[in-house]
């Protein structure tokens, strides 16, 4: 039962923060999401005393003519997902104290009712279950950037979810095709994800091509990968932080887990046939969002592409198959989580202080304060990937499993680590370094809000730097039954 609670408490405290009036709002859903952090922490521990335990499955009939059902569970995999959310929603909700958004109480019950969502997708043992909280997921996302957006919200949120539902009417045509090849057997149609596994292997190869290239491209889009990630760097700087945050954080995570375990194990066939175009794609927005994000100005909008250069290496990771891409990509998207977040908030930091993000009129901030000076660095190298950082573990093993796909395909997707460096230290030179561009621009101290954020961000970065063992141990875990599943 713990895993239904972890959707039931979220979606309930949505509708309690709904009814919350005035300021009091985001201190409860703050208080609600620390309690969905912690019974995660109590499934996670439940997971390692007893992996096989009912209370981390619950699997009830739903539409039974339709052989529907209500399955969600926890494993190596789901569990990680599970614990990168939990632990970011409340650092999502903490970094909105130093704002003011009005109706308050909509902002933060559309966060937690995100949540919910999100937690769905990354337990559903259902297809059709599976599609419902991919879809219920973008419709909390579409009001927050709808409504408390920047300008020209309407263009920039319609064409973000535009390109969103065109991918999932895909997905669900891909999941449809598979279901009607359940049961050949039993003469019983199943939407569970090991009938669908079975189902999608017993289709001839233009079988599952054609089901490859449905799904991928609702994931592709939601990473987002080259070409269809027009809609991104818009939605990503136009959006309020906490939104930004929500989507590169988290929500395009959905992407890359969908990869793993709804798109390999169904299509062996089709991976082997057309992988090389899909990790082509990804490798070549690698080069093309790094070079973009050299020339930026707006710093917001330079870690919108950076994102679009990281998810590019993962998805390559995820695409060569092998132990160590899909073990690299899972670790990575927990480091990349982790610190996309706290990139943002510095980015709304800088915003708020000085009133631009445009890196050319800053400059100095050292010297006006060298907390925030040292919390940017240590978050920046772990974007960067250093060594003894959260980031360098998930990198390592990516360029180890794309070089056993293919040496060059490693040393273009190596570009990452080069060009990463390029604009991150660049940009903090910039921002950071030197002397003040603008004698009107002051920067004066953190709010205790902020501060809270980026320490617990930073010890994360460095504690999962020094010691990423409990975090590689799920990850090899939950990448041994994928590839189990994908043979």
């Amino acid at each position: 039962m713990l895993v239904g609670l972890l959707i039931i408490v979220p979606l309930i405290a949505s509708l309690l923060v709904f009814f919350t009036k005035g300021n009091t709002s985001k201190t409860v859903a703050l208080g609600l999401s620390v309690v969905e952090f912690v019974l995660s922490l109590a499934v996670l521990f439940q997971f390692k005393h007893n992996p096989a335990s009912t209370d981390l499955m619950l699997n009830c009939t739903w539409i039974e003519s339709l052989g529907i059902h209500f399955a969600v569970s926890v494993d190596a995999l789901s569990m990680l997902m599970v614990l990168l959310t939990t632990f970011l929603v409340p650092l999502i909700i903490l970094s909105s104290f130093s704002s003011t958004y009005e109706k308050s109480n909509s902002f933060y019950g559309l966060i937690l009712l995100m949540q919910m969502a999100l937690v769905g997708v990354f337990t559903a043992n259902d297809g059709f279950l599976f599609y419902v909280f991919w879809e219920l997921a973008l419709i909390p996302i579409y009001f927050i950037c709808l409504l408390w957006g920047g300008e020209n919200r309407g263009r920039i949120t319609f064409k973000f979810f535009v390109y969103t539902l065109f991918g999932s009417l895909f997905m669900l045509v891909g999941l449809v095709y598979l279901y009607n090849h359940t049961g050949i057997e039993t003469g019983i149609k199943s939407w569970a994800v090991t009938d669908l596994y079975q189902a999608g292997k017993s289709l001839h190869m233009h079988q599952q091509t054609f089901v490859f290239w449905s799904i991928f491209l609702a994931f592709a889009i939601k990473m987002p990968i080259f070409p269809l990630h027009t809609w991104q760097p818009d939605t990503y700087v136009n959006a309020p932080t906490q939104g930004t945050m929500l989507l590169s954080g988290i929500m395009l995570k959905m992407g890359t887990f969908g990869l793993i375990k709804w798109l390999l194990p169904i299509t062996p066939l089709a991976l082997a046939q057309w992988g090389w175009l899909a990790i082509a794609l990804s490798v070549f927005g690698i080069f093309y969002a790094s070079c973009i994000a050299i020339i930026q100005k707006d710093y917001k909008r330079l870690i919108a592409y950076s994102s679009i250069a990281h998810v590019g290496l993962i998805a390559a990771g995820i695409l060569s198959a092998n132990q160590q891409g899909i073990q690299g990509a899972v670790m990575q998207m927990l480091a990349h989580g982790v610190n996309v977040v706290g990139l943002f908030l510095i980015a709304d930091i800088l915003m708020r202080h000085t009133g631009t993000r445009e890196m050319e009129k800053l400059g100095g901030i050292r010297n006006m304060n060298g907390n925030f000076a040292v919390l940017f660095l240590i978050v920046m190298l772990g974007s960067v990937a250093l060594p003894l950082t959260n980031g360098f573990v998930g990198e390592f093993l990516l360029i180890n499993g794309v070089y056993q796909y293919g040496a060059w395909v490693a040393a273009f997707a190596g570009l990452t680590v080069i060009l990463g460096a390029v604009y991150m230290l660049r940009s903090y030179q910039a921002i950071m370094l030197g002397e003040k561009k603008d004698s009107a621009i002051a920067f004066g101290s953190l709010e205790s809000s902020d501060k809270w954020v980026l320490y617990i961000i930073c010890f994360a970065v460095i504690a999962f730097g020094v010691y990423p063992k409990p975090l590689n141990d799920l990850a090899e875990e939950g990448t041994k039954i994928i590839m189990m599943a994908i043979r």
